[in-house]
């Protein structure tokens, strides 16, 4: 799956959102801190983390890269 941003950069929490595998802000939220969303491969617990193009994040089996 992709996701294609406009900006420079998209914070992972609404990167979440864009992609559809959160329904709100605080579902994001509380996915991010519970260590479920993995960054580059990483589990990463920060919701204002930056994504730019070419990173890529999982969640609940799917993968998403940003355009």
């Amino acid at each position: 799956m992709e996701i294609i941003i406009k900006d420079e950069f998209i914070k992972l929490g609404q990167a979440l959102k864009l992609a559809g595998l959160a329904d709100s802000g605080l579902d994001a939220k509380i996915f991010i801190q519970e260590g479920k969303v993995k960054v580059n491969g990483q589990i990463d617990q920060r919701r204002g983390k930056k994504l730019y193009p070419g990173d890529t994040f999982e969640f609940k089996g799917t993968t998403v890269t940003v355009k």
